[in-house]
């Protein structure tokens, strides 16, 4: 960890010391209006996940989950009338959203499992909190706080946490069981909080599950595989042996996951982490129509979709080009962008095993230095040329702009009329 870095760390701690996220004004309307009529000692609500994970540890708290023995049409009445408006986001599993200031707050009626298939689970509400830490995938995901700091733990979860241990509540078969996305999950959470070992029963519970992924949603599989990608040390993945080799029976199209190896030397040297996009792209593209695949498989977004388009593109055409970064890169860079060209040179790096670091250093240096011209001309040049608005003006200027390019970004006076003229004709 870098000076940088625990720095901050060190703040966030001071502030959660002094100014714990449990007394902030916004969720201290929340709780007021919960608490009304209600004596302080009953347990009404708690928060619960990531944001008391993240105030144990003394780290950023971005999101606020809160569970309630009120069921959704008892926390619309309570909320009925105020400044606090309520969003239907989830209701049939007991979710509702809070807004109040452009914060929002997820408040879940706790609930017990009547019925499980591995991919949604028929729930009904309760009063008991052992009874919902029970249906809960991890220990460290029981944990409760509530309005004034005391934290109740029924599954020991606090222990597991501060020693970074990943551990199902109860049977692993039967967590898993209930919803094969847990899967996904355990290797999100084991590269989070950095599980060094794992329980045998563990392991062998998630093996013999690992068929029933096939039962869920490509669209909750790509969620969790973007929350994965997404974390800081993701590509610590390759330490884990085992953990590797059941990502890679998931996610078989990421198959050049051994690229990231490569990733220390650029951070250590001052480049940022790889983003999304880029760890996604390093990891799929090859010479096949691998990131097609994918692509239609999980019915990715068009923008992350265009991104690995792109770069597969132009990875395909260096390939292809002697020059594409010598006596064409200026080209490349007036129709691909500075951008796009940084991230193919970085991609290359991670592929080509002869393209060294040094080399991607020299050619980033070369693109910055290119200066892209402005192409002088636009529709209004071609209706004082006599054109009329519309589709053919378009495509008039992709003929200029090509030539102009060709001709080291100039065209004369000759040149315009010529290819003028000859659309007019």
């Amino acid at each position: 960890m870098n000076k940088q870095s625990l720095n901050k760390n060190f703040i966030i701690k001071i502030k959660n010391f002094f100014s714990p996220f449990y007394k902030s004004e916004n969720i201290s309307k929340i709780f007021d209006i919960l608490y009304k009529n209600n004596p302080e000692e009953k347990k009404i609500a708690m928060f619960v996940g990531g944001c008391v994970r993240n105030y144990i540890l003394g780290e950023e708290i971005n999101d606020i989950d809160i569970a309630t023995t009120y069921t959704p049409e008892e926390i619309k009445e309570k909320f009925k009338d105020t400044e606090i408006r309520v969003l239907e986001t989830g209701v049939e599993h007991g979710s509702i959203t809070l807004l109040l200031n452009n914060s929002k707050f997820e408040i879940t009626t706790l609930r017990r499992d009547v019925k499980t298939d591995g991919r949604h689970a028929e729930i009904s509400f309760t009063e008991d909190w052992q009874q919902d830490s029970e249906r809960r995938d991890f220990t460290i995901n029981a944990i409760y706080l509530d309005r004034k700091g005391k934290i109740f733990d029924p599954q020991l979860g606090v222990k597991d946490l501060k020693n970074n241990i990943v551990k199902f509540i109860g049977d692993p078969s039967k967590r898993i069981e209930e919803d094969f996305l847990r899967i996904i999950r355990f290797i999100r959470f084991v590269l989070k909080y950095e599980h060094k070992t794992f329980e045998p029963s563990t392991i062998e519970a998630i093996k013999l599950n690992l068929n029933g992924i096939k039962k869920i949603s490509k669209e909750r599989i790509l969620q969790e595989l973007l929350k994965i990608i997404s974390l800081k040390n993701f590509k610590n993945i390759l330490k884990y042996n085992e953990l590797k080799d059941i990502f890679s029976q998931i996610f078989p199209e990421l198959k050049n996951l051994g690229r990231l190896n490569k990733e220390d030397l650029l951070i250590k040297k001052g480049f940022k982490k790889l983003d999304t996009k880029m760890m996604l792209a390093v990891m799929l593209l090859d010479d096949t129509n691998n990131h097609e695949y994918f692509c239609h498989k999980y019915k990715i977004s068009n923008l992350l979709k265009e991104h690995l388009d792109i770069l597969a593109s132009n990875l395909k055409e260096s390939r292809i080009d002697k020059n594409f970064f010598k006596n064409n890169l200026k080209k490349n860079i007036y129709f691909s962008g500075k951008k796009d060209i940084k991230n193919l040179a970085i991609l290359i790096f991670f592929v080509n095993k002869n393209f060294s670091y040094e080399d991607l250093t020299k050619l980033i240096k070369n693109i910055e230095k290119i200066k892209i011209p402005r192409f002088p001309f636009n529709g209004k040049f071609l209706i004082d040329k006599g054109f009329s608005e519309g589709r053919r003006i378009g495509s008039i200027l992709k003929k200029l702009e090509k030539n102009w390019v060709e001709n080291d970004y100039r065209l004369s006076e000759k040149d315009i009329s010529t290819i003028i003229e000859k659309e007019k004709n």
